[in-house]
């Protein structure tokens, strides 16, 4: 029996034989992982086998290390979280379907012990067992998010807002292009048809995002909207914001918007764990993590805007990757019908599908699509798709629809398909029999899919995944509701309170050339009195509202060498007192949020005092010399920690943990390990072989000096015998004497001559035992080196150029304050920043 334990050899199933139906039991068919780099096509009917085969191989990828992302409109793939090791009845009790039960006559205690036993029977007749089930519970960890909804694990979506750690330098196409699909999700989440290049709503939201993911700011809904009723650019085109879409009908879109933010079960959207596909494809530990998302629960609109948003992510996360020829992780969309139609159908969805099917290989992810609608399938977007996996369909247009679409795929691939046997095949396929198209194969298969080490009891309720979802919710990553800065609502009028000494209704005057901005006022004056524990003072109505100056530098730092493929980045904020104009500035000490910089405006608020400014700060120079010494202080003193490999030449990526990156170099390890063994066993072989040629031409040549040496000991004795009987006759001669003593001598030649060969034959077995030792020897020295080189991983500090530093905010800035108690004497700051 072959084995179906090979590394990166996924284990699905058994050749068929279609002429007799029957399984051939002894051929195992053992997928090749790294073919799945080349993307995958399932379809089948209800009934095919579909989902038990895509169970299998998803199981077969955790077996062998590698994460997967599943998204699961239906349901089906929650069963992959069904695994009982120990084949109990009371493990498959909670699961069974009462009504099965019911039909079949039997108590759900009779039913389920009835499926354990089938189960296992199942198994054993597949080769496998309780051990394999338990390798595969253990070898990943196994979530069931459930957006917008706290079933499972929930899931925050403002991730998507936030800005990439893509370079735009190196990467503006990529970006714009994750702009438009995050917006147009978001337009579509509201009910906006919009098109990318015609509608002015998503014009707008673009532009807006790009205006803040240039800056280094991130987003969300609060502030998108905000954007929306103040665009933070004056023109669109040639056109000034207002003609382009005035603000009247900007509120149209504001109101939508807000609908959704102020809708209480959009707060199930917010939080949970973050979009994050480096946490989703594994645990801070370092191991593989399964993630299916269930968004069965979900209407068309919402699927569509987070499969969007889910797929961008993907995206992004794939351009920061190294490549790799090995499968790095797994990409299954359980039901595509609607998210990859044909043209010119064009959702949201498609544009990243598209993206990760023609670039995903490089990088060594495998998208695998399944559908049981094969009429509404994009096959021109397949022609990446090395892979078919077509099992029984339920008309003769789907036959058609499939075979039209694969031929233009495997002509896109330069190969010939054989339509006449595959249209002959597929009327045939019987449930569970799949043929396995692969271009990296010369001829299609027949196969039986294997019995899953999961239990396929069909869809789970949202209730069941709530059950199995419950001891992970405590330690699952929670993601809280951003805090947004948010204009405090206009206080009541109230008479005009007195100016305090030592501040002016006008601001004071400032060359033009300093950029001036005001912090918005967050906190109410009777929130901020009450945080402060004081009374609101003599104007309880209205206590006077104080802007002091400050000097605000912001920047986003780039780190890496110039022509990196891949740069991280961060923000680096310093609010600092406004200082005179010779003062020396220790920006260490006055480092605050990020957000800082996205709270301020460039216009005047109304209303408001104003302080005086430090010596000799009304003039441009200063600033000019405090902006130089801010970008000094980030060269010199901001580095970001990294991850090294020296040997392997690696370095840690952006927001990379050290288990990921220790995972990344046990991978590129293990690849040069392979392509060392893969040279060392050619050598070796080719040694190896050419002793055995010689060893075989030895054993030839011992063949036939045997014979020859019986021979010649038949011709001895029947010599002998002659002498021997004309001795005895009276007919001794010296010519017969002189024959047998020949006779004798060609005997021991041959006899010489097999000794001979025999001693070579175990010299070269001698010898071919020996390299076969030393091939092992090496063999072992090569992977220890490499297990241990592995290991070499080195902290290291990655500092920014020059140009890598990007001043996005400096200038005199406003910050406001309530001046508060009786004797207005006390200061509370109108924005709460850490001081």
């Amino acid at each position: 029996m072959a084995s179906i334990e090979r590394e990166a050899a996924f284990y699905l199933g058994r050749r068929y034989n279609l002429a007799t139906r029957r399984v051939i039991a002894d051929e195992p068919l053992l997928y090749d992982a790294r073919d799945l780099t080349t993307h995958a096509v399932c379809v089948g009917m209800t009934g095919s086998g579909k989902t038990g085969l895509c169970v299998d191989l998803i199981e077969e990828a955790a077996l062998d290390g590698v994460p997967a992302i599943v998204i699961d409109p239906k349901g089906d793939m929650t069963n992959l979280l069904l695994t009982f090791p120990e084949l109990r009845p009371a493990d498959f009790e909670p699961w069974v379907n009462v009504d099965d039960a019911r039909r079949k006559g039997q108590t759900v205690e009779e039913y389920a012990a009835a499926t354990a036993q089938t189960w296992a029977e199942g198994l054993a007749e597949w080769d496998q067992g309780p051990e394999r089930i338990r390798r595969l519970k253990e070898a990943a960890e196994w979530v069931i998010y459930t957006p917008g909804s706290d079933a499972g694990i929930p899931v925050s979506v403002m991730q998507s807002l936030r800005a990439p750690d893509l370079s735009w330098d190196d990467e503006e196409e990529a970006l714009r292009e994750l702009i438009a699909g995050t917006v147009s999700a978001l337009l579509g989440l509201v009910g906006v048809a919009a098109d990318p290049v015609r509608s002015r709503e998503h014009i707008l939201l673009s532009h807006i995002v790009e205006h803040a993911w240039r800056r280094g700011e991130d987003l969300d809904l609060a502030r998108l909207i905000e954007a929306i009723q103040r665009p933070p650019m004056r023109t669109l085109g040639v056109l000034d914001i207002d003609s382009f879409y005035p603000e009247r009908d900007r509120m149209d879109l504001v109101m939508r918007l807000n609908s959704v933010a102020a809708s209480p079960s959009f707060g199930n959207w917010l939080k949970g764990a973050p979009l994050d596909i480096a946490s989703l494809t594994h645990t801070a530990g370092g191991r593989p993590r399964v993630s299916v998302f269930y968004i069965a629960h979900l209407n068309d609109a919402e699927r569509m805007f987070f499969v969007t948003l889910l797929l961008e992510q993907v995206v992004t996360w794939m351009r920061r990757l190294s490549g790799t020829t090995s499968l790095r992780c797994l990409l299954y969309f359980d039901e595509v019908f609607g998210y990859l139609p044909p043209h010119p159908a064009d959702p949201p969805s498609k544009r990243p599908l598209l993206t990760l099917l023609k670039m995903a290989r490089a990088f060594g992810i495998g998208v695998v699509l399944a559908t049981q609608n094969p009429v509404d399938l994009d096959y021109k977007s397949l022609t990446n798709a090395g892979t078919w996996f077509i099992g029984k369909l339920q008309t003769d247009r789907d036959k058609a629809r499939v075979l039209e679409g694969m031929e233009g795929v495997v002509s896109e691939q330069g190969t010939l398909l054989d339509r006449s046997y595959l249209d002959r095949t597929i009327s045939s396929l019987d449930s569970r029999v799949f043929i396995l198209h692969n271009v990296h194969e010369e001829r299609p298969e027949l196969f039986y899919t294997r019995w899953a080490l999961s239990y396929l009891r069909g869809p789970l309720t949202r209730s069941q995944v709530r059950t199995l979802m419950e001891p992970l919710k405590e330690r699952a990553p929670e993601a809280t509701r951003a805090t947004v800065a948010t204009p405090a609502p206009a206080p009541a009028a109230s008479p005009a309170p007195k100016v305090p000494p030592g501040y002016a209704s006008v601001p004071p005057a400032v060359n033009a050339r300093v950029p001036q901005y005001h912090l918005l006022v967050v906190l109410a004056p009777q929130r901020a009195a009450e945080e402060a524990g004081v009374s609101l003072g003599p104007h309880a109505g209205q206590p006077p509202l104080v802007y002091v100056p400050y000097l605000l530098g912001s920047a986003t730092v780039r780190y890496g060498k110039a022509g990196r493929e891949r740069s991280a980045r961060e923000h680096v904020t310093c609010l600092v007192p406004l200082p005179p104009a010779h003062a020396v500035v220790d920006w260490r000490r006055h480092l605050v949020d990020d957000r800082v910089a996205g709270d301020v405006r460039s216009t005047a608020p109304e209303g408001g005092l104003y302080a005086p400014l430090a010596d000799g700060m009304s003039d441009s120079p200063p600033y000019t010399r405090f902006r130089d010494s801010f970008a000094d202080y980030i060269y010199h003193n901001v580095a970001l920690p990294i991850w090294v490999h020296r040997e392997l030449g690696l370095e840690s990526v952006a927001d990379e943990e050290e288990a990921t990156f220790r995972e990344r170099c046990r991978q590129e390890a293990a690849r040069r390990m392979a392509a060392e063994v893969d040279t060392l066993t050619t050598r070796f072989s080719r040694d190896v072989e050419r002793l055995r040629s010689k060893l075989e031409a030895e054993e030839r040549e011992l063949a036939r000096d045997i014979v020859e040496h019986e021979e010649r000991k038949r011709d001895e004795l029947l010599s002998a015998g002659e002498s021997l009987i004309g001795t005895l006759l009276g007919r001794r001669s010296s010519r017969r004497l002189s024959q047998a003593s020949t006779k004798r001598r060609l005997t021991q030649r041959a006899k010489a001559d097999v000794e001979e060969s025999e001693e070579v034959i175990a010299k070269l077995k001698a010898q071919i035992a020996e390299r076969e030792r030393e091939h092992e020897e090496a063999l072992h020295a090569v992977r220890r080196r490499w297990e241990e080189a592995a290991e070499r991983v080195e902290e290291a500090e990655l500092h920014p150029t020059r140009s890598g530093i990007h001043i996005t905010v400096f200038g005199l800035v406003w910050v406001p304050l309530w001046l508060l108690g009786d004797n207005l004497d006390v200061r509370v700051p109108a924005y709460p920043w850490d001081q």
